[in-house]
């Protein structure tokens, strides 16, 4: 009855790591597509996006599964991991694991690891920063006008709030008589009537770009990040094709087919991802 149950327990948890690692392969695709407008679009489009990704009730939802998703997926790792191990404490006296096996096949949870090393540290320089740093910068063009140049923060209603009559907070509005000042970090607010009467896109275009063009460590991010998407290729090229097997659908007539796109998936994507931060540092102006 133990032995029984224990091999339900390794089975469900084989279930979850492929749903969960799928799922996750459907961000990474969505995430995707958004971080191209770095490359392809401009900042204030970038912005957009990540206001959306932000405040959209839907996205919101779905960004927590994603979290969930992330933890669940390591925390099985982990333990598949130690159950297979202690499965088997002693090893053979002659194994030859490269002649039954891939490289990364043999080292999902090394890599597993360094992929949630990547993640926590990715969330902390981007993530935190957009969701609770209260020195991120608004999002402002330079525009001239009467032969003078004027900076103006842009309005997701498409207006334009002329930076220097803007305060930063109501008591150093009450202080320089400005008629506008900034409230909950992004929203515009009239001084005198203490009405909303705009809001500012946080500009993580701007902290994304500072990053990976930084004087001191832009060039050491990049590299890191560059070696992390290998990583994630490496884990993608065994664990796409596992996740299916896992779920039971791997049959004979789809199995190539689905070899063929985990490897195309496991090759494009991390690419694609490592090509932002190296044309950001080395080709945006």
């Amino acid at each position: 009855m133990a032995k029984s149950a224990l091999l339900k327990s390794s089975i469900a948890k084989k279930y979850w790591m492929a749903l969960t690692g799928l799922f996750l392969c459907l961000f990474l695709a969505g995430h995707l597509a958004g971080n191209l407008q770095l490359i392809f679009s401009d900042a204030l489009h970038f912005n957009q996006y990540a206001l959306f990704m932000t405040s959209n009730p839907a996205v919101k939802l779905l960004s927590y599964l994603t979290y969930i998703s992330i933890l669940f997926h390591a925390v099985d790792g982990f333990l598949l991991t130690y159950q297979n191990v202690k499965a088997r404490p002693i090893g053979y006296a002659k194994t030859n694991p490269s002649a039954n096996s891939s490289f990364s096949s043999r080292n999902m949870a090394v890599l597993g690891t360094l992929i949630l090393v990547f993640i926590v540290t990715h969330m902390v320089n981007f993530w935190a920063k957009m969701h609770f740093d209260e020195n991120m910068p608004l999002q402002t063009v330079t525009v001239e006008m009467m032969g003078q140049k004027q900076e103006l923060y842009l309005t997701t209603n498409e207006g334009y709030m002329p930076v220097q009559q803007v305060a930063k907070s109501a008591e150093e509005a009450a202080k320089s008589g400005a008629q506008t000042y900034i409230a909950n970090r992004t929203e515009f607010y009239n001084t005198q009537a203490k009405v909303k009467i705009g809001e500012g896109y946080k500009d993580l275009h701007k902290i994304t770009v500072a990053f990976f063009k930084d004087a001191k460590f832009g060039l050491i991010a990049t590299l890191l990040y560059v070696v992390a998407m290998v990583v994630l290729s490496f884990h993608l090229l065994h664990g796409f094709q596992s996740a299916f097997q896992s779920l039971g659908l791997n049959n004979p007539n789809w199995t190539p087919k689905i070899k063929f796109f985990g490897t195309a998936f496991a090759i494009v994507v991390p690419l694609l991802f490592a090509i932002i931060p190296v044309y950001i540092h080395f080709f945006l102006k």
